[in-house]
């Protein structure tokens, strides 16, 4: 279980925030972790990775994931090894705890080129990168 889900967050690290910072990095697998730790999201890291509407066969209807990689249609295979290396040595040291939550309980963000509907609905963190991060107020 330790095993997947390391690859889960590794994945998602990967595939949302391969082309940012370390800090950048580290902030996405945060939202991960934040949401894992969140009632309203499913209770483990490759629940709230594979989040989504399913058809009944329980396959995700493309584009209508929590994380857009996850059901974009293309292969969800690393292709850039360096950028793996990172995302799944950094997914580890966060699972293990060793990193501070930069984003200070974010469970949202978006790139900063889109401005999704929810984004009024929650309380602005920080901004990293080019990602902008959000938590809900409790």
């Amino acid at each position: 279980m330790i095993i997947e889900s390391l690859m889960c967050l590794a994945l998602n690290v990967y595939h949302e925030a391969r082309n940012q910072s370390l800090a950048g990095q580290v902030a996405v697998a945060q939202v991960t972790l934040n949401r894992v730790m969140d009632r309203r999201y499913p209770d483990s890291i490759c629940g709230v990775v594979r989040q989504a509407i399913t058809f009944d066969n329980g396959q995700p209807v493309r584009n209508q994931c929590q994380f857009s990689w996850y059901c974009d249609g293309k292969s969800d295979k690393p292709r850039n090894q360096g950028a793996w290396y990172t995302a799944y040595n950094l997914a580890e040291r966060v699972m293990r705890g060793d990193m501070v939550d930069i984003t200070e309980g974010s469970t949202h963000y978006h790139a900063d080129y889109l401005v999704p509907e929810w984004a009024n609905t929650k309380t602005y963190v920080t901004q990293i990168d080019d990602h902008i991060f959000y938590r809900w107020e409790k």
